[in-house]
Formats: structure tokens, C-alpha cells, sequence
């Protein structure tokens, strides 16, 4: 495992029906989106985040935790929650859990001030809130 600050990070933005991925090193602080897995009700296809982990050898696991404006929590965060120990328990990695409020309409907005397409639907910005989830967490380990 690499000391604190060269760390490499996977971050995933949970979700019920698409689970988007991005990867970043802690010394750069920037992350990049890497792919959306499809969800089956929140239960990803566990041999794609296998490949994902084997592919990217992450030190670390970043889970967005979904939660209301007013602090408190949903049925959303325990299964944020869930998923992030699901993963610790497979893969023994150190999960940390990180505010996600706002991210998917912060990354809605990045692809619509890029031109993009309003089919968030069908096209998804999950593996772009990934990113600003890694983001945020890398500026709170920074500060």
C-alpha cells in the first residue's frame, strides 16, 4: 500500500440502477471518470468491480453517501452504506463514506454547459458525479 498522499483511489456514486466509476491520485488531488455499471436495484455485477479493482489496484474506496439537504438520512444512505461494506468486507480495502449532496446536479450541469445532451436518463452522469465525489473527498483529506 502507498503512504498517505500517493494514494490511488476509486470512487463510485451508487446508485439503484447505474453505479458510476472514477479513478484519481491523491497526490494530483484530480480524479477522471472511468465507466458506469449497470444496477440491478443497487446490486452491481460484483466480477465488473473485481475487474475494476484488479485493473486500477486501488488503495483506497471512495462511496458518495446521498444525504438529505438537512443533514439526515435516507433509505439511499443505508444502501450507500451497505454497498461500501460489501466491498471493504470482498475486496479488504478501506472504504471511507463522503457527502454527495448536489453532485449529480453539479455534474448535470458540467455536461449541459459542455453542449451536452439533456438524456440524462438513457445517458447518465453518474461516472461524472463519481468525480466530484473523489474531488470532494480529496480536498477534505487535503485540508
Amino acid at each position: 500500500m502507498r503512504e498517505v498522499g500517493q494514494r490511488q483511489v476509486l470512487a463510485f456514486d451508487f446508485g439503484t440502477r447505474r453505479i458510476g466509476v472514477a479513478f484519481g491520485q491523491e497526490l494530483l488531488g484530480r480524479a477522471r471518470p472511468l465507466t458506469m455499471l449497470p444496477a440491478r436495484d443497487g446490486v452491481p455485477n460484483w466480477p465488473d468491480i473485481e475487474k475494476l479493482i484488479t485493473e486500477w489496484q486501488p488503495d483506497q474506496i471512495v462511496v458518495g453517501l446521498p444525504l438529505n439537504m438537512d443533514d439526515s438520512e435516507n433509505d439511499m444512505c443505508a444502501r450507500a452504506r451497505k454497498f461500501g461494506k460489501r466491498i471493504h468486507g470482498r475486496f479488504h480495502l478501506p472504504v471511507a463514506m463522503v457527502d454527495e449532496r448536489l453532485t449529480s446536479f453539479e455534474a448535470k450541469g458540467e455536461v449541459l454547459a459542455a453542449g451536452g445532451d439533456r438524456d440524462f436518463g438513457r445517458h447518465g452522469v453518474d461516472d461524472l458525479a463519481a468525480v466530484l465525489i473523489l474531488e470532494t473527498w480529496f480536498r477534505q483529506a487535503d485540508g
